[in-house]
């Protein structure tokens, strides 16, 4: 075997198409002392059976953005290594069989062109022209991307482990990572065994896992969570069939099947709706290239809609039936960057049948972010962090995975929630919520009223683009948010209680707010990095002297407690995750005061309780902490509640409310509230490289503090003005929906597309939120514009406002 070093820059474990890409990438920046260890011979176990559709489209700009690239490196590799790798242009169709579908491909295409991407709406008679062997019955709509391709997976790997040892990196294989060395939060080095009986040590600087389906067990060998599971995943090759030419490759997700023309043969791949998880006690000690037995009753439904859509599969023999293991994670989206375990274990793993066309961007974004010590742009799709360490557990993994195999060809419907694994987390009020008709989505785990259900209504989602079967009851809770009194429940949001002699110094370097307020006082602000932008959006609440509460959203709560330990540095200071300590209710509205007034005997007037601060109350028999804060955009509170005395305070709030016209409501009318208010949804509206400034977030900028992470890049942002702004938009037809990555137009041009969107109920129309580019202009010469949204390809006017269009003054939240 290759001879191995006893130290290394960076040690990879797994010789997929993902470790080769690392390694290549890392050497590509220079790093010369890489090793990749792989257990048998690279590519042998999910990279050499994949079917290789290289495609540009995902559903974010960033992740289009890897896609592309992706694309790009391979189309050079063979004249870079010598080693082909069968990439080549031919373009890709998708169908749609239904109306909705229809609607679904139409809105990502016009998202593509937001994105850059050539890609073209074409008709079933179109579709015919282009794949003359398709039976076009039942197509309702079709579209086609040219630059889209295929590629020899394997070869792909080669090439790019070839590239990595052109330039000093050792790959090693048979070669199998047997143990660590750890010192606090890093790992020191990797025990190596050879099939050949030698062994030694790596002294490693970092240590990355891109172990594919092992990376699980990997993982937990590092000391880290990595959340996935090996699926059972189905095509078929057939025989050559005669005068069978090269033709783009077709996905029909209708019928849960992708078509590959490949050397004169036709492929047949499929997600099903219910996937069969694989090797739930461990995957065998000898897997290499190796295939699962057939299960020919669990394909042939998706075989018999197959020779229907495509005859010719009907005449030809079937040369290959394979069944293959390929790793998937909870969501569907990948995993990426530093584990937030530990300070230098990195994770490029769970692909979800989609590793060859992201490898490439994937190990690029990887070794950037390794080279820079922080993420090259917004990654926060599949940041590792993301991941809560529930999510590891294999009965939650093996229970979800049967479902999100086959969400890659499902309809991919607005506010589609999980059916699987469900119910892991709970609030202290969510058997309360459920008997008052609550109707439960998913959010990292939590159970969450997203809307409540009329006396007699069915308590499930009727999915659809267009308005949905709760959309009358999000209006109802809407309008009482604003008219009246509404109570929704926020006990989901992350909880960090820093606490400690520096814990205002520690905080105070971390925000870019002024932390050093009065105990009581509740200060909005960001985490920022270097470069000005936003890591967390949070509240802070000083409690005592020492101690601080910092309140997140629920999904980057882990992320944001990360974020806060990579920098405590010398410190005195601790943090401690406190969301489960206690229950949340929000209680907002032109009549919450009295609401609460009925319940407490403390004082709620402006003087006593002003907007911002936090005191302890009496509310029925209990007490809580009632926080004068809102993002919904109205007078409200939010009451935090020991989760002993948590469901007596909700009771006392529901007897109480019926004097006063109290609304359950769910977080879908929190949603549609905050939009029209123009408060920022952290991950759409901002994200790690959105400058907080160009977010329109300065006035949560201290001015005065002498020194914080961020400030620099803050200063010199103000000393050169803007090059984009945050605006918000409204259709001006009240007809038309808006999710997110709509296409904006200013006088006729696409200038960027929306962040987010939602429905202004009050506002009578949809109200979307996205970048537009203001180089050297003014506010004025900005709004002078004519702007319109792209909704499925049709171009709808909007209004377009810097300013937020409801209460631009915030005159009702602190009344």
């Amino acid at each position: 075997m290759t001879q191995l070093p006893t130290y290394a820059r960076a040690v990879i474990i797994g010789g997929g198409i993902i470790g080769c890409s690392v390694a290549y990438h890392l050497t590509r920046l220079g790093w010369r002392d890489v090793v990749l260890l792989e257990r048998k011979q690279l590519t042998s176990g999910t990279t050499w059976h994949a079917a290789g559709l290289i495609a540009q489209l995902r559903a974010t700009a960033n992740m289009t953005r890897l896609a592309r690239y992706s694309q790009e490196l391979y189309g050079n590799l063979e004249e870079e290594t010598g080693v082909a790798t069968g990439f080549r242009r031919t373009g890709s169709i998708t169908v749609a069989l239904t109306d909705e579908r229809r609607e679904e491909i139409y809105r990502q295409a016009a998202m593509a062109r937001a994105f850059g991407v050539d890609v073209e709406e074409i008709s079933p008679a179109e579709v015919q022209a282009k794949y003359p062997h398709l039976n076009i019955d039942g197509v309702t709509g079709a579209v086609y991307l040219d630059k889209d391709g295929q590629g020899d997976p394997a070869n792909i790997a080669l090439a790019l482990a070839r590239g990595a040892r052109q330039r000093g990196a050792t790959v090693a294989e048979r070669t199998l990572a047997t143990g660590v060395t750890r010192q606090g939060r890093r790992i020191t080095g990797v025990d190596w065994q050879g099939e050949d009986g030698t062994s030694g040590h790596i002294e490693a600087e970092h240590v990355v896992n891109c172990a594919g389906m092992w990376g699980r067990q990997v993982g937990a060998m590092l000391g880290v969570n990595v959340p996935l599971q090996a699926c059972e995943h189905f095509y078929i090759v057939s025989e050559p069939i005669t005068g069978l030419t090269p033709l783009p490759v077709l996905r029909v997700p209708d019928e849960c099947a992708y078509y590959k023309e490949d050397a004169g043969k036709m492929m047949l791949g499929a997600f099903e709706p219910v996937s069969k998880p694989w090797a739930l006690n461990g995957i065998p000690e000898d897997f290499e290239f190796d295939q699962l037995p057939e299960d020919f009753d669990h394909f042939e439904p998706i075989l018999e809609w197959a020779v229907n859509r495509m005859p010719m599969l009907g005449e030809a023999g079937i040369h290959t039936f394979f069944n293959g293991p390929e790793s998937f994670t909870p969501d569907d989206a990948y995993h990426l960057g530093v584990a937030p375990e530990m300070d230098n274990v990195w994770i490029a793993a769970g692909f979800n049948s989609i590793g060859i066309q992201s490898a490439g961007g994937a190990g690029m974004a990887l070794a950037q972010w390794m080279e820079d010590g922080e993420k090259p742009f917004d990654l926060g799709d599949v940041d590792i962090s993301r991941m809560h360490p529930f999510q590891g557990n294999r009965t939650y993994l093996a229970r979800r995975s049967t479902e999100t195999l086959g969400l890659l060809y499902a309809d991919h419907f607005p506010y589609r929630q999980k059916a699987t694994a469900r119910g892991v987390r709970r609030s202290p009020f969510h058997a309360h919520l459920l008997d008052r008709g609550a109707v439960m989505g998913e959010m990292a785990g939590w159970e969450r009223a997203n809307w409540f259900a009329d006396p007699g209504q069915d308590r499930d989602y009727a999915y659809s683009w267009g308005r949905q079967n709760w959309f009358a009851n999000a209006a109802a809770e809407h309008g009482a948010i604003r008219n009246g009194v509404g109570l929704y429940d926020m006990s989901s949001f992350g909880k960090l209680r820093i606490e400690g002699p520096d814990a205002e110094g520690f905080l105070n370097q971390v925000c870019g707010a002024d932390i050093s307020v009065p105990v009581g006082r509740i200060v909005y602000t960001q985490f920022l990095n270097p470069k000005g932008g936003i890591e967390a959006d949070v509240t802070v609440t000083r409690l005592s002297e020492t101690a601080y509460l910092v309140v997140t959203p629920a999904a980057t709560r882990l992320a944001d407690e990360t974020w806060l330990r990579r920098h405590l540095g010398g410190y005195m200071a601790v943090i401690t995750d406190v969301t489960t300590s206690e229950g949340v209710l929000a209680v907002m509205g032109p009549k919450s005061r009295d609401l609460l007034r009925a319940v407490s005997p403390d004082d709620f007037s402006n003087t006593a309780h002003p907007f911002g601060t936090a005191r302890q109350i009496e509310i029925g028999m209990g007490l809580a902490r009632a926080h004068r804060v809102s993002y919904v955009g109205e007078l409200g509170w939010e009451l935090y509640i020991g989760t002993d005395m948590a469901a007596h305070v909700l009771e006392t709030l529901i007897e109480a409310g019926a004097d006063h016209g109290l609304k359950l409501c769910g977080l879908h009318a929190m949603d549609s509230c905050r939009i029209e208010k123009g408060f920022r949804h952290f991950g759409h509206d901002i994200t790690c490289e959105d400058h907080v400034l160009e977010a329109g977030l300065g006035f949560a900028v201290s001015k005065s503090k002498p020194d914080f992470i961020g400030r620099d890049a803050v200063q010199r942002k103000r000393d050169e003005g803007l090059q984009t702004r945050m605006m918000q938009f409204r259709l001006t037809d009240p007809e038309p929906l808006l999710y997110h990555n709509e296409p904006v137009l200013r006088d006729g041009q696409i200038v960027g597309y929306l962040s987010s969107g939602s429905y202004g109920h009050h506002l009578g129309g949809a109200i979307g939120m996205g970048y537009v580019p203001c180089a050297g202009e003014t506010a004025d010469q900005l709004l002078a514009s004519a702007y319109e949204i792209d909704v499925a390809g049709t171009r709808v006017r909007a209004e377009a406002s810097l300013k937020p269009l409801y209460d631009p003054a915030s005159a009702r939240m602190k009344a």
